[in-house]
């Protein structure tokens, strides 16, 4: 079985309002491999790099200001077809069209403070992956219980 990675980050609002444990835990505990963490505040060319297909679009300056407005946790996280997963437990964009039981369903009010990211895509995950971590940065490790996750 192939093993695929993807990039989260717990934002700004979700730092702030102490969720990093819960969110993280969350992953974990479907099966998720946590392969890098850092615990960062984002450099404004960082952010832009990071988001640079809202460059032009009405809420794009608002969104970089946010997002280099305090601390986020940023993760790599490896799994079976772990976007597509992550993308579930995360949820809708907006909170309020969120299913109960996914994050910003259970935590979050307003799409503007919607507590984590997470790619879109494979091919997004290793783009954003490389904007935020070196490659050495990320452990490959084995871990034992993936017996008791994986068939």
């Amino acid at each position: 079985m192939a093993m695929e990675r993807t990039y989260l980050m717990v934002k700004p609002d979700g730092v702030q309002r102490g969720l990093c444990g819960e969110i993280l835990s969350r992953f974990e505990k479907k099966g998720l491999k946590i392969v890098a963490a850092k615990f960062m505040v984002i450099p404004k060319a960082v952010a832009e790099s990071h988001y640079g297909e809202h460059k032009g679009k009405k809420f794009y300056d608002s969104l970089i200001s946010y997002i280099s407005s305090g601390p986020v946790l940023a993760l790599v996280l490896e799994g079976d077809g772990a976007v597509a997963v992550c993308r579930g437990m995360m949820g809708k964009t907006n909170p309020q069209e969120s299913a109960p039981g996914t994050i910003r369903g259970d935590y979050g009010m307003v799409t503007g403070m919607n507590l984590i990211h997470g790619s879109d895509s494979p091919e997004s995950a290793a783009r954003e992956i490389s904007i935020f971590f070196k490659p050495e940065e990320l452990v490959e490790y084995a871990r034992s219980s993936d017996s008791w996750i994986y068939e």
